[in-house]
């Protein structure tokens, strides 16, 4: 029942994330801000999400795709992220 508790609970949290990184998205004024927002929060929520779901698997094979998925994830974010800024920037210097 623990378990049940502390899986629900970091799950939640990690949704909570995923939806301020929403609001982030839609409130802020400018691109760089935006991304910031949305890296952060989905970083994070993705990462709760994962620790949330690790109790609950059936066996290490599962717990590690999980692992390696949460890991895929964060490089392609980051990645992503600095490409979409390094563009943001450059659109801003040019005009």
């Amino acid at each position: 029942m623990l378990i049940d508790f502390f899986s629900a609970a970091l799950i939640g949290t990690g949704a909570f994330f995923f939806i301020a990184g929403t609001v982030g998205l839609l409130r802020f004024p400018d691109t760089l801000t935006r991304l910031h927002a949305l890296t952060k929060a989905d970083n994070l929520g993705i990462g709760l999400i994962v620790i949330g779901l690790l109790p609950r698997v059936a066996d290490v094979w599962t717990a590690a795709k999980l692992v390696a998925v949460w890991a895929l994830i964060l490089l392609a974010s980051a990645t992503v992220a600095q490409l979409a800024g390094h563009s943001a920037r450059r659109e801003k210097g040019s005009r």
